[in-house]
């Protein structure tokens, strides 16, 4: 529904005219923006998204709540069974909402803010709901009732939430509603913070590319390195728009486990699968995935990872078993999480990591070896050579490795054998510039990088399609082992794909263009000559 109208006061933005979603994400990210001052971005980053996810939790409750009563008052119940029962907190939790006690919902927060303090309040409505919701434990900020955080500005901007109700309009959920208004301002906070933004954000394009290509509609799927838990919510969209979906319809047929480092990011991803509707085990805390592996034992179908490149201070142990293939340098972690994806792989399970270009040809510390090594154990499936610009948070170029434990036809699924070989996709033209220093991947080159892939590989997708692979020189190829062998194992697509084939222009329309061309330059040329006549002039009457 759309979000009620309300007279702003001086220094607030009001919503008249807000309908749509993205109308809302413009007006909350003004406001918020606001809130910023003197205060650590990171702080600012969380307290603002904490403070949405109540907005969610407590309009997601209400919603549960006006359904019971509907559905109650309709089958005849009388009013005192009535109030008991929406105040079971079963009715809640099992539809996979949670349960918000009197304190934490919104209305009371915004009836007692004037008289109480915003600040406390918000604070204490966090405690009440990680007390009554195991799954929130250490998840969400109590930081709105410090000294740097200007409560009146945090008072305007929950002013302002009161009237943008995260609830669904009948055809989409409230968690599809708030999901899209988190996610903007992870990319805004991600943009806005540059580099400091690498430990939690991953452009979407460049997630919805990975995902694209591994086609991840059923099983186990991992990120080491979770971040903010965008790979998750992607790949949880892809199976929803591929209707793969079970029991009641709102759990995704997927399992998820992540792990991250940063408590802050972990708490990110906690409310970032929570308002998506996602059951994600993230371990029952952050930890360095190299010294703490919260999942020893997991055999993933597919990985997708956005780890940070060229870690030069890492945890390294060098009897670790998972350096199979040798042992990643000290100064360099880009072999360490290579290796590390490579043991979490299932029998027939799939990789997509993004790396730094350094990674596919780099001889330097043993690192040409662990590539060779890898290559030989035929693990490397697919390297895309990525478009500059795609990170607004480094500047390193950048390239995709897909992974693969099982390049058979696989018996029943009748792909191509590509063992043996491995596909190069140089995509350093595809993109579009969104502004003046960032890039972004277009639908038509997402589907046209993952549509080669497929039909490499054979997939049904690709064979219900009528796709069928061939070389495109300029675009891909697909090399055996003995011309990798003769590239010294250099992974570089650009090596391998060539250059695109000149188109053959007709001879007479060449010569016209070279006509024109040759009478704009003798122009300019007359144009010199007048300049340089004016200059000596003006050089010749000044007074020495």
């Amino acid at each position: 529904m759309p979000p009620r109208q309300k007279k702003a006061t001086a220094g607030q933005l009001e919503l008249s005219g807000a309908t749509s979603v993205k109308d809302i994400e413009t007006l909350l990210w003004k406001a918020a923006d606001k809130l910023r001052g003197s205060m650590d971005p990171y702080r600012y980053k969380d307290l603002v998204l904490g403070l949405i996810f109540l907005k969610y939790l407590s309009d997601a409750f209400e919603e549960r709540r006006d359904q019971l009563v509907q559905e109650l008052t309709e089958e005849g119940l009388d009013e005192e069974p009535l109030k008991e029962f929406l105040e079971s907190q079963d009715e809640y939790t099992r539809v996979n909402v949670y349960w918000v006690p009197d304190m934490a919902r919104w209305n009371s927060i915004a009836a007692r803010a004037k008289s109480e303090g915003i600040g406390q309040l918000l604070d204490e409505a966090m405690d009440a709901l990680m007390r009554e919701n195991a799954a929130l434990t250490g998840v969400l900020p109590k930081i709105f009732n410090r000294d740097n955080v200007d409560q009146r500005r945090l008072g305007e901007l929950v002013d302002l939430l009161s009237d943008a109700r995260f609830t669904g309009d009948g055809e989409r959920r409230a968690q599809d509603v708030l999901g899209e208004v988190y996610e903007y301002f992870l990319g805004n906070f991600g943009r806005a913070a540059g580099k400091e933004a690498g430990s939690f954000y991953t452009p979407r394009s460049v997630v919805e590319l990975l995902v694209e290509v591994l086609e991840p509609y059923e099983g186990k799927v991992y990120d080491p390195c979770c971040g903010s838990g965008g790979m998750f919510v992607q790949a949880g969209k892809f199976v929803e728009a591929h209707g793969g979906l079970i029991g009641n319809g709102d759990k995704l047929d997927l399992s998820i486990y992540g792990q991250e480092s940063n408590d802050d990011t972990w708490r990110l991803a906690k409310m970032n699968l929570a308002i998506h509707g996602i059951d994600g085990n993230l371990a029952p805390r952050w930890g360095d995935t190299f010294a703490d592996d919260k999942h020893p034992d997991l055999k993933a179908d597919f990985v997708l990872a956005n780890p940070p490149f060229n870690i030069k201070d890492w945890h390294r142990v060098e009897t670790d078993p998972r350096w199979k293939y040798g042992v990643p340098p000290k100064n360099n972690a880009n072999y360490a999480w290579l290796q590390h994806i490579i043991s979490k792989l299932g029998e027939r399970g799939t990789a997509g990591v993004v790396l730094a270009n350094g990674s596919m040809s780099s001889q330097t510390s043993g690192e040409g070896e662990i590539r060779k090594a890898m290559v030989d154990a035929d693990l490397v499936a697919c390297m895309v050579a990525l478009p500059s610009q795609l990170f607004r948070t480094t500047q390193i170029p950048a390239c995709l490795w897909f992974l693969s434990k099982d390049k058979s036809p696989q018996g029943a699924r009748r792909l191509e054998d590509r063992r043996g070989e491995i596909l190069f996709i140089d995509a350093r033209e595809m993109g579009e510039m969104e502004d003046r220093t960032e890039r972004v991947l277009r639908p038509d080159d997402i589907a046209k990088i993952a549509g080669t892939y497929h039909a490499w590989r054979g997939t049904k997708s690709a064979r219900d399609a009528g796709m069928a692979y061939e070389d495109v020189a300029g675009f891909c190829m697909s090399a055996d082992l003995e011309t990798l062998q003769g590239n010294g194992y250099v992974l570089t697509p650009g090596r391998y794909v060539g250059a695109a084939e000149a188109e053959q222009e007709d001879p007479g329309v060449v010569a016209e263009r070279i006509k024109t061309l040759t009478g704009e330059l003798y122009e300019l040329f007359d144009k010199s000559d007048e300049l340089a006549k004016a200059v000596r002039e003006q050089l010749g009457s000044i007074d020495v």
